[in-house]
């Protein structure tokens, strides 16, 4: 395994579990609203872009597949970590706060299985779609390539995510476009930076 690909296959994995956690929290950029999770994701979508660039979309894609066994073995260490006794003497208000923070019901969790799975394959398939239409050959835009893999695949995961868990039970048209804007928006502004600054430490990284 290349240097590259091993740094960021650590960091994959960790962002996958984080992402969870921090989604617990709506932030307040200007006038959008997004959860924090997305900062995460971005983080995840950036990197296997960047591995599709530098080791192949076959790779990419497995490295996608992988992701679910951070993903799944936190949700059940998770459960159980819920289902055991607290200390008595743990600090109160934690006691209450804990569950909220990485409390998850059934159907969420299955939400954000099934979302991150297709979207971020889905990401690493536009993105090495593109690799020659829009950037010319190899090492060509990836900037854009990125930004635009990204803008599909976070439009898709967010129709996938409110639709399966909120459907039914609260309006989500709404609660879509608000989310979609500000993923469009972040993808924008972060994910060329984002995957610039990994394309060129996976070939640093490589040459070392």
């Amino acid at each position: 395994m290349s240097r590259s690909l091993f740094v960021f296959s650590v960091l994959y994995g960790g962002m996958v579990c984080i992402a969870g956690v921090l989604g617990v929290k709506q932030v307040a950029l200007g006038p959008l609203a997004v959860e924090a999770g997305i900062f995460a994701f971005l983080l995840l979508v950036a990197m296997s872009s960047a591995i599709a660039e530098l080791h192949g979309q076959k790779t990419a894609t497995t490295l996608v597949r992988l992701g679910f066994v951070p993903l799944i073995v936190s949700a059940v260490l998770i459960q159980l970590v819920l289902a055991l006794p607290h200390d008595p003497g743990m600090y109160p208000p934690a006691i209450d706060a804990f569950p909220v923070v990485v409390g998850q019901g059934a159907r969420m969790m299955i939400a954000g299985l099934i979302s991150y799975g297709i979207s971020q394959t889905l990401n690493v398939l536009i993105f090495a779609k593109l690799s020659r239409p829009v950037g010319g050959g190899e090492g060509k835009l990836v900037w854009l390539r990125g930004m635009i893999a990204s803008i599909i695949s976070q439009i898709i995961d967010t129709l996938l995510f409110i639709t399966i868990s909120f459907l039914g039970e609260r309006p989500i048209l709404a609660l879509m476009e608000g989310q979609m804007l500000t993923k469009v928006v972040l993808s924008i502004v972060l994910v060329p930076a984002l995957i610039t600054f990994f394309v060129r430490l996976g070939r640093r990284l490589d040459r070392v």
